[in-house]
């Protein structure tokens, strides 16, 4: 059964800054002062590292025990590769990341064997590391004009 998950984002009149908003919960998005923002928050590719790497810090955290994993603490360290010539229109390149790469960093006792099957684990069944990795179907529902 599918759920549905909402969110909204609206220009702010400061800069480029946005508010973004799901279930009553906010985050001010920003761009830095080199790109033209106020430098007030991250910035939406900058958010979508931090998502991946939350998706993965709570798969680790919701599936340790059934996969008879333990550790004591879990970060993940994450850096993408972007050319912001190409969503500027001064290069024909991709407008997004080229690519994205993740240390996962554990505290544990376990094995590196265990540890990496466990990552192994973790980039399987993280939803936000699947977006990413095979694409997700953009839909426009519609432009509505006030």
């Amino acid at each position: 059964m599918l759920t549905t998950f909402k969110a909204t984002a609206k220009k702010l009149p400061n800069g480029l800054q946005v508010e973004t908003n799901s279930r009553g919960f906010k985050i001010l998005m920003d761009e830095p002062e080199d790109f033209g923002g106020t430098n007030t928050g991250m910035s939406p590719v900058e958010a979508l590292l931090c998502a991946l790497g939350a998706c993965q810090s709570i798969v680790a955290g919701a599936f340790a025990e059934a996969n008879e994993f333990t550790y004591e603490e879990f970060y993940v360290e994450l850096e993408g590769d972007l050319d912001p010539d190409g969503f500027m229109g001064f290069a024909d390149v991709r407008n997004g990341f080229q690519e994205i790469r993740f240390v996962m960093h554990f505290k544990t006792n376990e094995s590196q064997e265990k540890a990496e099957a466990f990552a192994e684990f973790i980039e399987k069944t993280c939803p936000v590391g699947d977006c990413l990795a095979n694409g997700v179907k953009m839909v426009k529902a519609g432009v509505v004009r006030h």
